[in-house]
């Protein structure tokens, strides 16, 4: 038997065949103890918060609460659990706001039983787990056009914009010229990789900066 002490696990998915899947898996391998399950994110923060999990299997796509919502929470709630995201989704849409959100790492369902052990482990320590595929996803993300951070003047006049203010309005609300504004408003859109003000609003709402 050995020293080490076992790592709890609470497995959050919408489909009871895959709870009992990664139930059976763990708790056949020696090192790890499964501590619950939770059919949706506001479940998982419920259980989270009442089991007080090491690592936390986290689905993204559930009916009843999402997995990155849930993350937010449990990172709002300040909750010990590392939470590995296991998702048959490998998009940007997905990946980029489950790691903004505070996931510790991100792997595909696709991925093998030791491969799958290994992440769970170097989770319950804190270290950063993707696989290759999303790795790579990442890396290009950061790289490409369109996801440089945005000055918090720009989130200002962004704010302003999806209420419907006018330049005008705009440039009196925050005491600068309208050639400023303008100034702004073509940083923050080539940041964002749009062309318009509506589409700044969506893809603004869509990565989470304006909420």
């Amino acid at each position: 038997m050995s020293d080490e002490p076992l790592i709890s696990l609470l497995i959050v998915d919408d489909h009871p065949v895959v709870r009992d899947g990664l139930r059976g898996m763990f708790e056949s391998a020696p090192g790890f103890r499964v501590l619950g399950e939770a059919a949706n994110g506001v479940e998982a923060v419920e259980q989270a918060t009442a089991l007080d999990p090491d690592v936390i299997l986290m689905d993204l796509r559930m009916p009843g609460g999402g997995g990155v919502d849930a993350i937010r929470e449990l990172v709002r709630r300040a909750a010990r659990a590392k939470v590995l995201v296991l998702t048959t989704y490998d998009t940007d849409s997905d990946t980029l706001p489950a790691i903004e959100a505070g996931a510790t790492g991100y792997l595909l369902k696709d991925a093998p039983r030791d491969e799958l052990f290994t992440a769970v482990r170097a989770a319950a320590e804190g270290r950063t787990v993707l696989s290759p595929a999303i790795a790579s996803r990442l890396v290009s993300a950061v790289r490409a056009p369109g996801n440089e951070p945005l000055s918090a003047r720009e989130r200002e006049v962004l704010a302003l914009v999806a209420k419907g203010t006018s330049n005008r309005e705009i440039a009196r609300e925050l005491f600068i010229s309208e050639a400023t504004v303008k100034t702004h408003l073509t940083h923050l859109y080539a940041k964002l990789g749009v062309n318009d003000r509506a589409a700044a609003v969506a893809t603004a709402y869509e990565r989470g900066i304006l909420g």
